[in-house]
């Protein structure tokens, strides 16, 4: 811990850390595999917790909804952090529609407030890090019939990859079937739908600018 911070401050940090830890071994009693500390905040909602594995060092934070009903799961690698708010959903709260989940390789985080719509696979890699309310979303309408309802038509799901050490800055969407290359920067607020190539650079709503990080 830092040497700046105070005496009284260290004690307010153990102190919520040690009410996250007891949280977290009720909950660990429910999860598939869990292996080391598991940190979970207040207001957390895990459903469908014999789908979730996590790895060491795992952090659920406050108000976070982790709904684990997919066919992959989901899994979470050491020293993952999920922040305050976000929501993951692979499925539909009533099990129509089966999603196929997600995988967070280790030392990765998202953001507080993010989505995850895992309805299609979503694979996130090492050392990756999400600002605030960044959205992901592993499915798309299907709109071609102009004589059926786009409800009744379905969803095509591709699934998102974003390989090691990117950061993805806040407030980013990322489309379905993307990949984003190793190593790349997104900028806040960037759309991605189509993919980025490795070490890249994207700061334009729609892609139109996209650098080499040794360019810079």
């Amino acid at each position: 811990m830092n040497e700046k911070i105070s005496l009284f401050d260290k004690i307010i940090i153990y102190y919520r850390t040690g009410l996250k830890a007891l949280r977290g071994l009720f909950y660990r009693l429910f999860l598939k595999e869990v292996h080391g500390l598991f940190l979970v905040g207040k207001h957390v909602q895990i459903s469908h917790a014999k789908h979730i594995y996590c790895g060491k060092n795992v952090k659920f934070e406050d108000y976070t909804e982790i709904h684990g009903l997919a066919s992959n799961g989901l899994k979470f690698g050491n020293d993952v952090t999920i922040s305050r708010g976000v929501m993951i959903r692979p499925s539909s709260y009533y099990g129509k529609d089966f999603g196929d989940g997600l995988e967070i390789g280790d030392n990765s985080s998202i953001g507080p407030y993010g989505y995850v719509g895992c309805s299609g696979q979503i694979t996130i890699g090492k050392n990756v890090m999400f600002g605030p309310k960044c959205s992901m979303f592993a499915e798309n309408h299907v709109f071609e019939d102009t004589n059926s309802t786009i409800k009744s038509q379905g969803v095509s799901q591709k699934g998102i990859i974003i390989e090691d050490d990117c950061w993805i800055g806040s407030n980013v969407t990322i489309l379905d079937g993307v990949r984003i290359g190793q190593g790349s920067v997104i900028g806040a607020g960037a759309l991605i739908s189509k993919d980025v190539p490795k070490n890249s650079v994207v700061i334009d709503k729609r892609n139109k600018c996209v650098k080499d990080r040794k360019g810079l």
